[in-house]
């Protein structure tokens, strides 16, 4: 006769679990996250059926920072769970094999089970690419933010220097978040030119829903001498969304990296997005 336990450790089934990166162009995409409605697209859904392909069952994969709709990736890490080991480069040639031409995977490993995509990060880093010219860009419509205005990099950089450190981001997230708490540490926030690009480059140990693109709003109106480089300041003290201005559009922001600890040995990323010059890419490195 089987007892009860030893038929539930028969039925057990031994899970693996992997790490991933993905780099994606979100212009095509509501976001990162499943949502309801059959013809809703997002990232995610499209990384799971082509993971859900390479092994044979359904694979649910966690990603380390959700991104809006439209919003892109040159190094967002994920983690999933399969019943199945396989070598790691016959994921990433097969997962590729059934991705979109926007949605790529750049490396997965196999990971220890205590690996979390999410719980597991210290710290995220995104880029704000903006596009300073008279005349719109044609080439990457959908992967910068254009403004005929001349923005000062100076203003930009002064108004930018009020925002690092532990604070309270009321002013600069969505009234929507679900974030239990206003609070996040910025831990460096600098901005330079890249060519005709304007490169806003920001790290903290997490964001908040729009944080990025309302922190962008501001310091371009500022760069653009609508407001003194004090606003950003006086914008953060108020704690009232209704104090920050304008939420900046998506398309120009990149997630592009995450911190975890070197226990866990992962592949880092070459911060993006690609076609950033070679000597601004590597301007200020991650801790």
């Amino acid at each position: 006769m089987i007892s009860h336990e030893s038929d539930q450790r028969a039925t057990e089934v031994a899970l693996f679990r992997y790490a991933a990166a993905v780099e994606y162009a979100g212009a095509n995409y509501n976001g990162w996250q499943a949502q309801s409605g059959d013809n809703v697209r997002c990232v995610q859904l499209e990384v799971e059926r082509a993971l859900s392909r390479v092994a044979n069952h359904p694979v649910t994969v966690i990603c380390a920072g959700r991104t809006d709709a439209g919003v892109s990736a040159s190094h967002q890490v994920i983690h999933f769970d399969a019943r199945v080991e396989r070598p790691d480069r016959a994921w990433l040639m097969g997962g590729n094999t059934y991705l979109p031409d926007d949605i790529a995977l750049l490396w997965i490993r196999r990971v220890d089970d205590q690996f979390h995509a999410r719980f597991s990060a210290r710290e995220r880093r995104y880029r704000y690419l903006i596009y300073s010219a008279p005349v719109k860009p044609a080439l990457l419509s959908r992967g910068v933010t254009w403004t005929y205005k001349r923005l000062e990099l100076e203003r930009m950089q002064a108004a930018a220097n009020h925002l690092v450190g532990e604070h309270d981001f009321t002013s600069y997230r969505a009234v929507a978040c679900q974030a239990h708490s206003p609070v996040r540490e910025v831990k460096e926030l600098n901005v330079y030119a890249s060519g005709a690009l304007i490169v806003i480059d920001i790290r903290a140990n997490a964001f908040l829903h729009h944080m990025v693109r309302n922190i962008a709003g501001v310091l371009m109106k500022i760069g653009c001498g609508e407001a003194d480089p004090d606003w950003a300041r006086e914008v953060l003290e108020a704690r009232d969304r209704r104090k920050g201005g304008v939420t900046a559009p998506p398309w120009g922001l990149y997630f592009v990296d995450v911190g975890y600890p070197e226990v866990f040995d992962l592949p880092r990323s070459s911060l993006g997005p690609y076609f950033l010059s070679a000597g601004q890419t590597d301007a200020s490195t991650m801790l």
